[in-house]
């Protein structure tokens, strides 16, 4: 199976596969004490369930260990993504503390996501360069950002988003290295689908990841997003964006099948899922503005059937069948 690479994901590629060839030994981080186990696991499975409905019901399809292990990963993501919203001067300290506790070897007992996260990095031997490099991500949203190119947002989008998948592979299992560029391109995707359906928000928080040289290209200005205009030119410029973005998902969606068969439904479900998200952004005139994109509980079960038969049965590997290029770059 092959993937296409674009000229964005080359340098992607080389932060991916460094944190593997630098892997330090995880033979002495210790395992969870088992008096510990059932509360710190289970804080982090109301986290989950608290913020990310999606993620939650994704992690539901796995086994048990699984499905623990998922719970801490989106709980050390989600505080310290929550560090960097909060108000205050003192965040850049606050996350430098954060760093040092969530990723040190022997984590207080009083934290429950520090030792769930420490016990979950120990069993499914998750390199800590994969964390660090997601809380790099994390750090650049202390200050106004701009991105002129897609290309420079993709390194933001690997940063804080495709650095998560890679993680999440140790958590489920993949065959080998040919599986990183299918989880960097589902990164980006569902990163880019983030940004596309909190615009507003984001704009009314200070921030705006849109490509700047994008959005002069349809003939938008910061004054539109600030107005919230919906116009033909927007219409015009959300129409581009999520085309590529379903084209990254269709692109990724195939390495579905590299992961270990317990993962594969989950991992799709949450693909997909959030996939869904473009399609109501569509629905309601690409207004992403005065409301935020969802998919509808009832929705999400009714496409569980289709994606757990796709996941089952490899059915994503028939969606690259035209443009395929081999993961060198090469035709």
């Amino acid at each position: 199976m092959t993937v296409q690479i674009d000229s964005w994901e080359h340098r992607l590629l080389a932060q991916a596969y460094a944190p593997l060839e630098n892997r330090r030994r995880h033979d002495h981080l210790p395992l969870l004490d088992r008096a510990h186990d059932p509360a710190a696991y289970d804080h982090c499975r109301q986290i989950t369930r608290e913020h990310s409905r999606t993620f939650f019901l994704a992690s539901a399809l796995l086994p048990r260990d699984q499905r623990r292990a998922m719970h801490a990963l989106y709980a050390f993501c989600r505080v310290s993504d929550d560090l960097v919203d909060q108000n205050g001067p003192d965040r850049a300290e606050k996350l430098a503390d954060w760093r040092q506790r969530s990723l040190h070897d022997h984590p207080h007992d009083g934290d429950p996501v520090c030792l769930a996260w420490a016990d979950t990095r120990a069993r499914f031997h998750i390199p800590r360069q994969y964390a660090d490099q997601l809380l790099d991500g994390i750090a650049t949203d202390l200050t106004p950002q701009r991105y002129e190119t897609f290309a420079d947002l993709t390194h933001y989008c690997y940063a804080v988003a495709s650095t998560v998948g890679l993680m999440v592979m140790h958590v489920v299992g993949y065959t080998g290295k040919e599986a990183i560029p299918y989880a960097i391109k589902l990164g980006v995707a569902l990163q880019i689908t983030n940004i596309l359906r909190d615009v507003g928000e984001d704009w009314r928080n200070g921030r705006l990841y849109l490509p700047q040289q994008e959005l002069a290209a349809f003939g938008l200005s910061d004054a539109d997003i600030a107005g919230g205009v919906v116009d033909d030119r927007w219409r015009a410029f959300m129409r581009f964006q999520i085309e590529r973005a379903r084209r990254l998902f269709a692109e990724a969606l195939p390495g579905v099948a590299l992961l270990g068969q317990s993962g594969r439904f989950a991992i799709g479900a949450a693909a997909e899922l959030y996939q869904a998200i473009l399609d109501d952004i569509e629905a309601h005139d690409y207004d992403v503005f005065s409301r935020r994109a969802h998919t509808g509980e009832w929705q999400k079960m009714a496409l569980l059937p289709g994606i757990w038969w796709r996941a089952r049965f490899g059915k994503y590997a028939g969606r690259m069948k035209k443009n395929e290029l081999n993961t060198d770059g090469h035709g």
